[in-house]
C-alpha cells in the first residue's frame, strides 16, 4: 500500500497462474514499476519473485517493507541491506548448533545509488523526527523475532553481530535475484525493536510510518 499510493495510474496485471501484479508509473514519469505482494517467508518470496522476473525482466528488484531492529535503530528509520543473511542455515552437533549461513551482497551500483540518495537527503518526508537511512546487513529467517532475551535472539546477536534488522523474506528475494543476475535492494523501515512489543499499539502505529519511509526511499 505504501508503494502503491506513490505510483501513478496503477493497473492490474493477472499472471496466467493467478498471481496479481500491478503496473504503475514511477514518480516523475521516469519509468514503470511492477508491484507484487510476496506474503510471509523466504520460500514464498523466492517463488513469486522468480515469477515476476520471468514475466517482466526487470532492471532491478526492490524489496520494500518493515523489519525489527536488532540494535537501537530508531523507529521509523530506514535500513538498506548491504548484505542479506539467511541465518537459519546450520548443523546441529553434540556440542551445539553451528551456523552455516548463506549471504548475498547488494550489487555495487545499487548500493552506491542508495548511499548517494542518503547523503543528499532529498528523499525524506518533512516530519519530526526526520527519518535517516542506515546501511548494514539484514538477517532473514523463518520465524517472527519478538524477543531480546530468547536463546535464538542471543544466538543471532552473537553469530550475526553486524546485522541491523531482522525479517522473514529478504533471503528469498536475494536468491531469486542472484539466479537471474538481477540486482536486488532490500529496503526496510524499522517498525519495532524485536523486543516483545510486536502487535502492541506502538507497533501498529509505527508500521504505516516505517512502511511509508521505506517506500519513499525506495522510489
Amino acid at each position: 500500500e505504501a508503494v502503491r499510493e506513490r505510483l501513478s495510474h496503477p493497473r492490474t496485471y493477472l499472471h496466467p497462474r493467478g498471481t496479481r501484479f500491478e503496473i504503475g508509473t514511477l514518480p516523475g514519469g521516469q519509468g514503470s514499476a511492477v508491484l507484487g505482494l510476496t506474503g510471509k517467508g523466504n520460500q514464498s518470496s523466492a517463488v513469486l519473485t522468480e515469477r515476476a522476473i520471468q514475466e517482466f525482466s526487470p532492471v532491478a528488484l526492490l524489496f520494500v517493507g518493515v523489519a525489527g531492529a536488532l540494535w537501537d535503530t530508531p523507529l521509523g528509520d530506514v535500513v538498506f541491506g548491504t548484505h542479506v543473511y539467511a541465518y537459519h542455515g546450520g548443523t546441529s552437533e553434540d556440542d551445539g548448533f553451528k551456523a552455516r549461513p548463506r549471504a548475498w551482497e547488494s550489487p555495487h551500483g545499487l548500493s552506491q545509488t542508495a548511499a548517494h540518495l542518503a547523503r543528499i537527503d532529498s528523499w525524506a518526508p518533512r516530519t519530526e523526527p526526520r527519518p535517516r537511512v542506515h546501511f548494514g546487513p539484514v538477517a532473514a529467517g523463518e520465524v517472527v523475532q519478538n524477543s531480546r532475551v530468547s536463546p535464538e535472539a542471543a544466538w543471532i546477536r552473537q553469530t550475526f553481530n553486524d546485522a541491523l534488522a531482522v525479517e522473514m523474506e529478504g533471503a528469498g528475494i536475494a536468491q531469486a535475484g542472484h539466479l537471474s543476475s538481477t540486482p536486488v535492494g532490500v529496503v526496510r523501515g524499522i517498525s519495532d525493536h524485536a523486543d516483545g512489543r510486536k502487535a502492541t499499539a506502538s507497533d501498529l502505529s509505527w508500521q504505516p510510518i516505517a512502511a511509508a519511509n521505506a517506500a519513499a526511499f525506495a522510489l
